[in-house]
């Protein structure tokens, strides 16, 4: 579930295939994400999973499994 949502976000945000979009994509090198993207990308997380990311938890999120990582912490707390 979270990774298709996350995919949804960020093909959204990025204008990409969610095709192309995997647990191991990087947001930066892969995708291409600059700092506004991953904001972007960032919001749609809070907002579809209803959490807050401080800024800690936002420096180890570089891949896409990393970020569902991320949202399952929440559930878990």
């Amino acid at each position: 579930m979270e990774l298709e949502m996350l995919r949804k976000i960020v093909s959204d945000v990025l204008n990409v295939d969610p095709r192309e979009i995997e647990p191991e994509t990087t947001f930066a090198d892969d995708l291409g994400a600059d700092s506004l993207d991953l904001l972007q990308i960032v919001m749609g997380m809070e907002e579809a999973f209803n959490i807050t990311l401080s800024e800690e938890e936002l420096t180890g999120i570089v891949t896409v499994q990393d970020a569902i990582d991320k949202i399952k912490s929440f559930s878990t707390k």
